[in-house]
């Protein structure tokens, strides 16, 4: 594929949802005057089975990248997860195992491929150079940087200043991360912004080899469900592979003031269009949103079937077509045990007290007895909350 040098898609490439470029003018420069691809590189440690839409926003600038010509180097950090990365967390992360790491594997190159073309990628595990580090190799790198510098560290800081634990484990991290760029020799690498120390890492270490220092491009951070940094740890994530009608409600409990911002990170939508759509209020630009960010993941048909089926759960009050059966072979049957049966519950406490909230409703009628023997009859429906519907079938 040629190289493209579009004055106009490189700076929407150079500016929407990017929080720092370092250094942006020669990174500018090498986009309009390189006459071989550049080498893009982007690295993910595999802590979870999931890719979010928060951490899709770095793939969709890499994508982005591809799309100008440039070769895309994606490392999956098989030995860097063993490691553990310490960026903006505030207490020492537990090491993964190997068995862990592989689990978490399994389905990251197909999320990855719902976004770039894998056919045109260079994917990279970093275990093939990491695990051959000798400790002389380790202390080479190691000499690079300063305690100093590492306890400057925001999160670091942080934690030496209320005496918490801070791991030699954890300083060797950025080491391992900045040596990737050096095997991979990286002209840019991209991620988010609690990613920075370790990116500039890369540039140490390439010049101390005496290679090109990289080019660092850091994405704004998506905030989650509940207004805090979306992370796979806290459980306020919007999976790639949630189901379109779970995604799709996902959103739609966005909190307001971070609409735009969603449609800025997770879509492809105009900015001018963007401002149109914001003008109509909040729902209604959520229910854009929605049906956007599904439409990226899952296909415009199914993005307007998970569309309609919410306005008619939760507009029009009606029951979704379809929805999971819980079998039930023995009636009268007490309620609580109905609820466990449905599996989204952790615990009878739990369950107690959602239905002692009226959380729980049959048929529509609200249930406030967690011990009451109820008479079901085939097909009733039971709601749990405003989200789960479960279609009872009686097995005799």
């Amino acid at each position: 594929m040629a190289i493209i040098r579009d004055k106009q898609k490189i700076n929407r490439l150079l500016t929407r949802g990017v929080e720092e470029i370092f250094v942006k003018a020669d990174l500018e420069k090498k986009l309009l005057t390189a006459k071989k691809p550049l080498r893009i590189k982007l690295g993910f440690d595999p802590t979870g089975p999931n890719i979010h839409i928060g951490r899709a926003i770095v793939l969709r600038k890499l994508r982005d990248f591809q799309r100008l010509g440039h070769q895309i180097v994606f490392i999956v950090g098989d030995f860097t997860a063993l490691i553990g990365d310490p960026s903006d967390k505030l207490g020492k992360r537990p090491m993964l195992t190997a068995a862990q790491v592989k689990q978490n594997l399994k389905q990251y190159k197909h999320q990855i491929g719902k976004i770039i073309d894998l056919k045109k990628s260079e994917f990279r595990f970093n275990s093939a150079w990491l695990k051959k580090l000798t400790l002389k190799e380790i202390a080479g790198l190691a000499d690079v940087f300063t305690v100093q510098q590492m306890l400057a560290r925001r999160n670091f800081k942080d934690r030496w200043t209320t005496g918490q634990e801070i791991s030699l484990r954890e300083l060797l991290y950025p080491l391992m991360q900045g040596y990737d760029s050096l095997k991979v020799k990286a002209d840019v690498e991209i991620g988010g912004f609690d990613q920075l120390f370790n990116l500039q890492a890369g540039r140490a270490v390439q010049k101390y080899h005496r290679q090109p220092e990289q080019n660092i491009l850091t994405i704004e951070m998506l905030e989650g469900l509940d207004g805090r940094k979306m992370s796979t740890s806290w459980g306020n994530i919007v999976a790639i592979v949630d189901l379109p009608k779970d995604m799709f409600g996902k959103i739609m409990r966005v909190h307001d003031d971070l609409i735009k911002k969603y449609f800025r990170l997770c879509t492809d939508m105009a900015d001018g269009a963007i401002e149109e759509v914001l003008r109509l209020g909040p729902r209604e630009a959520k229910l854009r949103l929605a049906q956007e960010i599904v439409t990226l993941y899952h296909g415009a048909a199914k993005a307007a079937r998970a569309r309609a089926e919410f306005i008619k759960v939760f507009t029009d009050k009606k029951t979704p077509e379809n929805m999971p059966v819980i079998a039930v072979t023995d009636s009268p049957l007490v309620l609580i045990e109905l609820v466990m049966k449905t599996g989204v519950i952790a615990s009878k406490n739990e369950a107690r007290r959602l239905i002692s909230q009226g959380g729980v409703y049959i048929e529509d009628q609200r249930q406030r007895d967690a011990n009451a023997c109820l008479n079901l009859q085939d097909g009733v429906v039971l709601k749990i909350g405003a989200r789960r519907f479960f279609r009872i079938a009686i097995r005799k």
